[in-house]
């Protein structure tokens, strides 16, 4: 009677771990295993030869520590995504981005004092007609300093909307995480 009892208790334990566990298609020994049994069941339970009992004890044993390897695998994943602090994770990308707005924006008004001084230059070029060849070359020198100036504020401006993307991307990934996690504690 106690082996019935420890059995069925086994049963259901190992019932528990399988539904914990990912489905996964029966092997060809286990649907070999499974008709075995049931055709022992259907034949009026007969005894099985010592053999039998035996190999039925290994398979048993093999299945059970298959089942604890994919527990063992299972728990370790849970426990990994529980070491990673998302909400940390997705601060910092906040944090940075609004860095990287504050940064575009400033580098967009220097432009576009840069781009007014550059007009405003233009204006007084033609101005002044006076002691042309002494000024012409202090506003080429400064209009070629100025030109220089605006090309770089442009690249910084392409690299800042590659920083942009980035940070979108990142955004992206995060809410993905974020879904993640929230299925995954249900």
């Amino acid at each position: 009677m106690s082996s019935l009892y420890t059995r069925s208790k086994e049963f259901t334990r190992n019932r528990k771990s399988q539904s914990d566990s990912p489905p996964a298609s029966p092997s060809p020994t286990a649907k070999t295993l499974r008709h075995e049994r049931l055709s022992r069941l259907e034949s009026g339970g007969t005894n099985p030869t010592s053999s039998d009992s035996y190999s039925d004890r290994a398979s048993a044993r093999a299945r059970r520590e298959a089942r604890e390897a994919r527990l063992a695998s299972l728990t370790s994943r849970v426990e990994e995504d529980s070491n990673r602090d998302y909400k940390k994770l997705y601060e910092s990308a906040l944090t940075e981005n609004q860095k990287l707005k504050t940064k575009l924006q400033e580098a967009q008004l220097e432009l576009a004092d840069i781009k007014a001084k550059l007009e405003k230059m233009a204006q007084q070029k033609q101005e002044k007609t006076s002691d042309r060849s002494s000024v012409l070359e202090a506003e080429k020198r400064e209009r070629r300093a100025l030109e220089r100036k605006m090309s770089e504020m442009e690249e910084e401006m392409k690299v800042l909307t590659e920083l942009k993307s980035d940070n979108q991307r990142l955004k992206d990934e995060n809410g993905a995480l974020i879904r993640v996690i929230s299925k995954l504690s249900k």
